[in-house]
C-alpha cells in the first residue's frame, strides 16, 4: 500500500522498504557490477591486448598505431552504447523492463568471452561494439526498475546504491588485470559469468507495477522516439538530460581516467622501475581512486534527498572543479597522491549516480526506459567530442599533464549551465501514462 506523504517524510530512507524492493536492488546492482567490469575490463588490459595484436615495423610505430586504436576502439565502444541504448530502451518501455534486462546481460556477457578467442583487431572490435550495445540497454533498464519499484523517500538513495556498486565492476577489471598480467584473454573470458545471472532474474523479479499499467493502456504508445521528441515537455527534458550527462562522461574521460597516468608519473619519479610503475598506477586507479568514486556515488543518493536533485548536481560540478587542480599540484611523491586520489574519485565521479536517481523521474512510464537510455548513452555520444579535444590540450608543447587536466576540468562549468534547464524532482510521483 502507498505511503502518505506526511508518514513517509518522517521514515529514514530504508524504513518501509520491502524485501522484494531490497532484491530488485540487489539484482539490478549484480548486473551493473558486471556491466561495468564488462567495459573497463579493455582499460586495463588495452596495453597488453594491443601489444598482441598490433603489428608494425618499429616500435615507435607501433606506440603510435596503439594509441591510435585505443581512441578507436573507445569510440566505438561509445557508438555501441548509444545504439543498444537507444534499441533496448525503446524494448525496455515495449518488452518490458525484466525481458530486456536478460536480453542485455546476456548480450554483453556472450560477447565479452568471445574475445577470448579474437586474434585480429578487427574482431575486438566488432566484439566490443556489441559488448557495448548490451552494457548501454542494460543500465538503462535497471535504473528504470530501481526507480520503479522503490517508494519516492528511497529513490535517491536506492538508485545511487545501484550506480555506486560499479565499483565493484572496476575493482573486478584492476584486481583480473593484475593477476592475469600479459594473458589478457583471461579477463575477457571471465566476462561470461554474468550470463548466470540471467537464472536469477527469471526466478526472482517481475515488472514493476507502474509498467504492468502502461502494458494495460493500449491508448499509449510505448517506447516511441516520436512521442519523445515531438511534445515539447519530454523533448526539453530529453536534450538537456543529454548535456548533463555529456558534461559528467566527458569529464570521466578526460579528467577521471587520468588519475591513473598522475599516479603513473608519480611513481616513475620516485624511482621505480616503467613495469612496476605502471602495476602501481592500476592500483591506485583501480583500488583507491575507484572507493573513493564508489562512496562519491553512493553520496549522492543522501545529498539528493537534502539538497534536491538541482542544488545536489550544482555542488557535484563544482567539488570536480575544486578536486583536479589540488589533486595535480599538491601531492609531491606517490603516496602522497595514494591520499588524494579517494577525493579525486569522489568529486570528479560521484555525479555520474545523479544519472540514475535524477533520468528515470524526468519521463513518464510509458518513455521511462527509452528517456532514461536517451539522455546517459546520448551523453556518451556527445562526450565524445572531448577525446580529441583532451588529446589536443595533453599534447601542447610545454604543458604538463596537470596544467592540461586543470584546463578540460572546466567543462564542469558547462553542468552549473544545463542544469538550469531542468526540473526539480525531489518528492515528486514518477510521472505517469
Amino acid at each position: 500500500m502507498a505511503q502518505s506523504d506526511s508518514s513517509a517524510s518522517t521514515l529514514r530512507w530504508f524504513q518501509g522498504v520491502s524485501r522484494y524492493q531490497w532484491l530488485v536492488l540487489v539484482i539490478a546492482c549484480a548486473g551493473w557490477i558486471f556491466d561495468v567490469y564488462e567495459g573497463q575490463v579493455f582499460n586495463t588490459t588495452r596495453e597488453d591486448l594491443l601489444n598482441e595484436l598490433v603489428v608494425a615495423d618499429s616500435a615507435e610505430q607501433k606506440r603510435e598505431l596503439k594509441a591510435f586504436l585505443g581512441d578507436v576502439y573507445l569510440g566505438v565502444f561509445l557508438a555501441g552504447g548509444m545504439v543498444g541504448g537507444l534499441v533496448f530502451g525503446i524494448l525496455g518501455d515495449r518488452w518490458g523492463r525484466k525481458p530486456t534486462m536478460i536480453v542485455t546481460i546476456l548480450m554483453y556477457s556472450i560477447f565479452s568471452g568471445l574475445t577470448y578467442f579474437a586474434n585480429d583487431l578487427w574482431t575486438v572490435g566488432i566484439l566490443r561494439f556489441l559488448v557495448s550495445m548490451g552494457i548501454g540497454g542494460e543500465w538503462a533498464v535497471a535504473a528504470a526498475m530501481v526507480s520503479e519499484v522503490f517508494p519516492k523517500h528511497a529513490r535517491a538513495q536506492a538508485a545511487s546504491i545501484f550506480h555506486g556498486s560499479s565499483t565493484l565492476g572496476t575493482w573486478m577489471a584492476g584486481i583480473v588485470a593484475i593477476v592475469v598480467g600479459s594473458q589478457w584473454r583471461y579477463a575477457y573470458l571471465i566476462g561470461v559469468l554474468p550470463a548466470l545471472l540471467i537464472l536469477w532474474v527469471r526466478a526472482s523479479i517481475h515488472e514493476p507495477e507502474a509498467a504492468e499499467r502502461a502494458e494495460t493502456n493500449r491508448n499509449v504508445r510505448k517506447g516511441s522516439l516520436r512521442d519523445l521528441f515531438g511534445d515539447v515537455r519530454w523533448r526539453g527534458r530529453a536534450i538537456a538530460g543529454v548535456l548533463l550527462a555529456a558534461v559528467g562522461l566527458a569529464t570521466f574521460w578526460a579528467v577521471t581516467i587520468a588519475g591513473q597516468d598522475l599516479a603513473r608519473i608519480a611513481a616513475e619519479r620516485t624511482g621505480m622501475s616503467p613495469d612496476a610503475a605502471k602495476q602501481s598506477a592500476k592500483f591506485a586507479y583501480s583500488i583507491v581512486q575507484a572507493t573513493g568514486g564508489g562512496l562519491g556515488l553512493i553520496a549522492f543518493g543522501p545529498l539528493a534527498q537534502w539538497l534536491g536533485r538541482r542544488r545536489a548536481f550544482i555542488v557535484a560540478h563544482l567539488a570536480g572543479l575544486a578536486i583536479v587542480p589540488i589533486t595535480c599540484y599538491l601531492p609531491q611523491t606517490y603516496h602522497q597522491l595514494l591520499l588524494l586520489l579517494p577525493f579525486y574519485g569522489a568529486f570528479t565521479f560521484g555525479m555520474h549516480a545523479g544519472y540514475a536517481v535524477y533520468f528515470p523521474e524526468l519521463f513518464p512510464v510509458q518513455l521511462r526506459a527509452l528517456g532514461t537510455s536517451v539522455c546517459f548513452n546520448g551523453g556518451r555520444i556527445v562526450s565524445a567530442v572531448m577525446l580529441p579535444l583532451a588529446g589536443a590540450v595533453k599534447a601542447i608543447d610545454g604543458l604538463s599533464l596537470p596544467g592540461a587536466l586543470s584546463i578540460l576540468s572546466t567543462t564542469y562549468l558547462l553542468g552549473l549551465v544545463v542544469i538550469m534547464f531542468l526540473p526539480e524532482t525531489k518528492n515528486q510521483p514518477l510521472p505517469e501514462a
